[in-house]
């Protein structure tokens, strides 16, 4: 068992050396003399849908202007798998999008973006990253009734009774700390797991119970990168929860529970 008891200090001090360098987008040599221009989130390493031979599309992906106002941490409910490696992490992208879209029959990959066990970032609904450079919104499929305001990252697992592994969280931080940014969003109200929004097991017990942390660990990393707080934030009375779930939506284990609701447009 490779159990994790929080983000790894190392997460934090990553970014602020980062912070310091050439890494951090936005921090242009081009600035008007005087100006202090804002640092923007650090991107974290990451495969994109070329590297694991994504498929197209069978819809076009909708993109909205308006950004998202959280990021919702999932889990995806498979087997803790040992095999740690980057040929592994695309292998289990490929098979993600097989299931969704031949098995679910939706338009493409569900989530915007995963995370192995071995750590390894992979873009996954198509335009994913474009979206998050340009601070607009790629809809996706995996929260129902939401998914035109949240952005979704899939963590390779199931963390009912067991925790994540380092590698994972300490990525999970970092594509945390990167959304958060990128769209000016508090961590502290924007971070959210799958149950705050509908009835399902997801992201599993343990994962759940590590938001707290991993809300404090990315405020830390974005701090240290030297970018402010965001200050968008949208009240729990205003956020809908728990809706039914359509007659149609494919039957499988409930570790994860449902991705779209009557309220979603796209699939």
């Amino acid at each position: 068992m490779e159990q994790n008891q929080g983000p790894d200090r190392r997460t934090v001090l990553r970014g602020a050396a980062v912070a310091s360098g050439a890494a951090v987008i936005g921090a242009s040599a081009a600035s008007p003399a005087g100006a202090s221009p804002t640092p923007s989130a650090a991107e974290p390493p990451m495969s994109f849908r070329a590297d694991w031979n994504a498929r197209p599309p069978s819809s076009p992906v909708q993109v909205l202007q308006t950004p998202p106002t959280h990021v919702v941490v999932h889990h995806t409910a498979t087997a803790n798998s040992t095999d740690h490696s980057l040929d592994h992490a695309l292998a289990l992208s490929r098979s993600i999008q097989n299931f969704h879209m031949d098995g679910n029959g939706w338009i493409d990959v569900g989530q915007q973006f995963t995370i192995s066990r071995g750590g390894h970032l992979v873009e996954g609904r198509d335009r994913a990253v474009p979206a998050v450079r340009e601070g607009v919104h790629c809809v996706g499929t995996h929260v129902a009734n939401n998914n035109n305001t949240c952005v979704g990252i899939e963590n390779e697992g199931t963390y009912m009774e067991e925790g994540p592994t380092q590698e994972l969280v300490d990525r999970l931080v970092e594509t945390l700390a990167w959304l958060c940014g990128s769209y000016g969003l508090d961590p502290q109200t924007a971070i959210l797991g799958h149950r705050d929004f509908n009835a399902t097991a997801c992201p599993g017990d343990v994962l759940y119970a590590m938001l707290p942390d991993l809300r404090n660990a990315v405020s830390s990393l974005m701090l240290a990168q030297g970018m402010e707080i965001g200050t968008r934030t949208v009240s729990v009375e205003d956020r809908p929860t728990y809706p039914e779930v359509p007659e149609n939506e494919p039957e499988g284990e409930f570790l994860h529970g449902p991705a779209r609701g009557p309220d979603d447009f796209s699939r």
